[in-house]
């Protein structure tokens, strides 16, 4: 990683980060404009390049800088050992939502490993993908406690009802952060908005309390 970026005050870091997560998520490395990420995060391009000496420098350090937060502060912290699936993904969602407040194109991240035109570039973004996989796979419904399921549901096709709500709600969420000022969206009553959701899930795919 560039110590340069990494030494910065974390306002003018997160700005950069953030302008070049975006461009480069849009547009690909090849089309992504280091002119644009300097606009965008309100510095000169020229301070920006004292900051990283190259594009390549500068979307590797993205890759790198948000495969190690991602890894540690939301697969880390995620309970595997919580089995009400519900639970877990409240649990999810929070952490995502810790996340959005401060990096909002951060669930954008996986278009970051789109092939470019780069063989240079391909060969470290496949070392990182093939890193990456071993830390990063989809675990929201190992172990979960299946049992709390309505008898004669099919589960499989439950767990992709659920999955298609739960990306529904996530990029409604995604949108507010984007379109709002952050400070001005109310965390709490979107937790509040999520609870409810949950609670007319379960009440569609649980067995009642009374069974």
């Amino acid at each position: 990683m560039s110590i340069k970026l990494l030494d910065l005050e974390p306002q003018r870091r997160d700005a950069i980060l953030n302008a070049a997560l975006k461009e480069f998520a849009l547009k690909g490395f090849d089309n992504a404009s280091t002119n644009v990420i300097a606009k965008e995060a309100g510095i000169s391009k020229a301070l920006m390049f004292h900051y990283v000496n190259s594009k390549q420098e500068l979307f590797q350090f993205v890759y790198d800088y948000f495969t190690e937060l991602l890894n540690k502060e939301y697969f880390m912290k995620m309970d595997f050992k919580e089995t009400d699936l519900f639970e877990r993904l409240r649990q999810s969602y929070i952490l995502q939502i810790e996340l959005l407040k401060q990096y909002p194109w951060i669930f954008e991240f996986s278009k970051l490993s789109a092939t470019t035109n780069s063989a240079e570039v391909d060969k470290e973004l496949q070392n990182r993908v093939d890193k990456k996989q071993l830390s990063c796979d989809n675990k929201i419904f190992d172990m979960i406690d299946f049992s709390k399921f309505k008898a004669g549901l099919n589960v499989d096709k439950c767990k992709q009802f659920i999955l298609w709500a739960n990306v529904g709600f996530t990029n409604e969420i995604i949108d507010d952060i984007r379109n709002s000022q952050t400070s001005n969206l109310d965390y709490q009553h979107i937790i509040a908005t999520l609870d409810e959701y949950f609670d007319e899930l379960r009440k569609v795919f649980y067995r009642s309390s009374n069974n």
